[in-house]
């Protein structure tokens, strides 16, 4: 038996770059919705890990598949390959400034469906590593209730601008400091000296103040909820996406 196997396999279809682009997805669990976005290189065993964990606290969790292979294992190979993959696809933005990687808008439209579905307040999104700031982007659309960024890493920390740049494009940036402002709040979680995630926190904070509740661990570790987890990091996420979501 697989990690994956008592999860129901779909697909979504949703616009990228003005076409359809189908992905497939993993659901499972009942509640109100969570989107979990996995990391580079894929839906490794610690982000199934996670996830369960999110489905076992009363949640209904859909993990899309976006690149990599399903189950195989975090390795300098499966990130090597992976990166080829994921450098030549336009759904993704790697080091350009200001702007938003154009899968935001799949995300968002897998957003939208999930809440249409389920009801409630809206829906949680949580991305993490390279898609970190996805979250952030999905928050421009009103379903998303819960954004969760976990050690944001993209665009790739070349230069002092991309340390500071949050992967959206101005109007983006726009409409997320307007929903904060309106009340919906931002969950980020890092290591202090994870070198991937810049300065990002410190523009969050400047951009939307209160609204981002911020929690660093100390040292140089990254993946906080699976390769460095850290029960406190996964209690918070936990304990936010059951505030916001079950209101």
């Amino acid at each position: 038996m697989t990690l994956l196997d008592s999860w129901i396999r779909g697909e979504h279809t949703g616009v990228v770059n003005g076409a359809d682009v189908t992905h497939p997805t993993y659901r499972k669990g009942t509640g109100p919705g969570v989107i979990v976005i996995h990391e580079i290189p894929g839906l490794t065993p610690e982000v199934i890990a996670f996830a369960e964990e999110v489905v076992a606290a009363g949640f209904t969790v859909v993990l899309p598949h976006l690149f990599g292979t399903p189950e195989r294992k975090m390795s300098p190979l499966s990130v090597a390959s992976t990166l080829r993959q994921v450098c030549v696809s336009r759904e993704f933005t790697k080091l350009a400034l200001r702007e938003t990687s154009p899968v935001a808008g799949w995300l968002r439209s897998l957003a939208r469906e999930l809440h249409g579905e389920l009801g409630g307040p809206g829906v949680g999104a949580l991305g993490m590593c390279f898609t970190g700031g996805f979250a952030l982007a999905m928050m421009v659309d009103d379903s998303v209730a819960a954004p969760v960024l976990c050690q944001p890493a993209a665009p790739f920390a070349v230069g002092r601008a991309r340390l500071r740049d949050l992967n959206l494009s101005p109007a983006d940036l726009t409409t997320v400091k307007a929903r904060a402002a309106a009340g919906c709040q931002v969950l980020g979680l890092q290591y202090q000296k994870d070198p991937t995630t810049g300065r990002r926190f410190e523009t969050l904070t400047r951009e939307i103040g209160d609204a981002f509740i911020r929690v660093e661990f100390p040292g140089k570790g990254h993946g906080t909820v699976t390769e460095h987890r850290q029960q406190e990091g996964v209690d918070r996420v936990l304990a936010f996406f059951g505030e916001k979501l079950n209101a």
